[in-house]
């Protein structure tokens, strides 16, 4: 019988996720100046305010003020009017030396042997429904949020949307799992006064269907535009008025939507953010690694749905366990326990060699820190950095490194495939 599944997104305005970006624009300001930096920081936004917390181990001083305002101009909190304003916030900084006592457990001699910064278990996932391995429903809700910050930007189809935003999208599956149309579309929007609420409501829901929708569907290879019928339901800011947002309509905190930051739902999540975490810290680094292990399954054609787990004791390098479930779709005649342990010969899992293999000592995370870290393009910037003290580093990263399909000759090979 066909069924329904429902992912969710939210902008980069939504106040949770301008506490995100802050606390990750930290953690690449630390990694910049100092790679070895050992970070956990917290960032709470409500009107007029940031507020500031953490643990550091790190030989690099920043002016933590100058990074959060940096964050919310480019986000597009400008004006007095959103009651949270780049410059006229207060930020206030409780950012201490982090514990010895965890510092102990991480930190080895030889690097090889470094420890998980916490104990947990970590998940990946792919799916062969999308060109990028993401949940549908996903992937979709992240577009269009993403389109419709562009919008914002732009400034000249849509002239009155603010920063704070969310998305839902609801696919209808067939028996044998596979998207037969899209069936409901929720977009709530933040947006300027309106000289009545009628005439609000009318225009944004009919800019939303006119004028989002198809720049969204644009970009999708004609298989998954077909899935844009004319029955689909839209709910367009359901509640009638979106005037009131971003942290003034609603404090943000560090960590709280990491259904969003994953995969919407699919697959299992272990419960442990991402952003505000440098690498040592096996929620963070250990969930990109099994990402990039779940679509390198998927695109080498060992199976066509993945989810993997890792899980840690804190302070040990060797993980506790590892598993596998193909949820029936492997292409090899090998159980998923004997798919789990030839992954385990190919990819080493301790966290130091999953850093060094990702690249994650790097100031790569700003860019994880909205519209979700996973499904995202792999590509090589140039970012700018500078110090309270006047010292400036230019460097050269590669983003999103879990998202390279760099193993599926390894995989073809280990499994047999052609």
């Amino acid at each position: 019988m066909p069924y329904l599944f429902t992912s969710e997104s939210v902008s980069e305005g939504h106040p949770d996720k301008v506490s995100d970006q802050i606390s990750d624009a930290l953690i690449d300001n630390f990694l910049a100046f100092d790679p070895d930096a050992k970070v956990a920081c917290e960032t709470l936004v409500t009107t007029g305010q940031v507020v500031l917390a953490g643990e550091v181990k790190s030989n690099t001083y920043l002016d933590v003020q100058k990074i959060a305002r940096d964050v919310i101009k480019r986000i597009g909190y400008t004006k007095s009017e959103y009651m949270f304003e780049a410059h006229s916030c207060g930020v206030l900084s409780a950012i201490h030396e982090q514990s010895g006592d965890i510092n102990q457990g991480v930190v080895r001699k030889k690097k090889e042997e470094q420890g998980a910064g916490d104990q947990g278990m970590m998940f990946g996932y792919a799916s062969s429904e999308t060109e990028n391995y993401m949940p549908l429903a996903l992937d979709l809700a992240h577009k269009l949020l993403i389109e419709l910050a562009a919008l914002r930007r732009e400034n000249k189809q849509i002239k009155y949307l603010r920063p704070d935003a969310k998305s839902q999208v609801t696919i209808e599956y067939s028996d044998d799992h596979k998207p037969v149309r899209i069936d409901t579309i929720v977009i709530s929007t933040q947006h300027d006064e309106f000289d009545t609420d009628a005439k609000m409501s009318e225009k944004i829901r009919r800019d939303v269907i006119n004028i989002l929708i198809p720049r969204v569907k644009k970009q999708l290879p004609p298989a998954l535009q077909r899935l844009f019928t004319g029955k689909i339901t839209y709910h367009v800011n359901p509640t009638g008025k979106f005037v009131i947002g971003g942290p003034h309509g609603d404090t943000g905190l560090t960590g709280r939507k990491i259904i969003v930051d994953t995969y919407g739902g699919k697959g299992a999540h272990g419960g442990g953010a991402f952003s505000g975490k440098d690498p040592s810290k096996v929620d963070r680094s250990a969930a990109y690694a099994m990402r990039h292990i779940a679509k390198n399954l998927v695109a080498a054609g060992v199976c066509e749905e993945v989810l993997v787990q890792v899980s840690y004791a804190i302070g040990v390098a060797k993980p506790c366990g590892f598993n596998v479930n193909t949820y029936g779709t492997a292409r090899v005649n090998l159980s998923d326990a004997e798919i789990a342990k030839k992954v385990e010969t190919i990819f080493d899992l301790r966290p130091y060699a999953i850093e060094q293999r990702l690249k994650l000592r790097n100031p790569i995370y700003s860019e994880t820190a909205a519209y979700g870290h996973m499904g995202r393009q792999n590509e090589t910037v140039t970012k700018h950095f500078e110090t309270p003290e006047g010292k400036k580093k230019t460097v050269k990263v590669e983003l999103f490194t879990w998202e390279k399909l760099d193993y599926v000759g390894k995989l073809k090979k280990a499994f047999g495939i052609k």
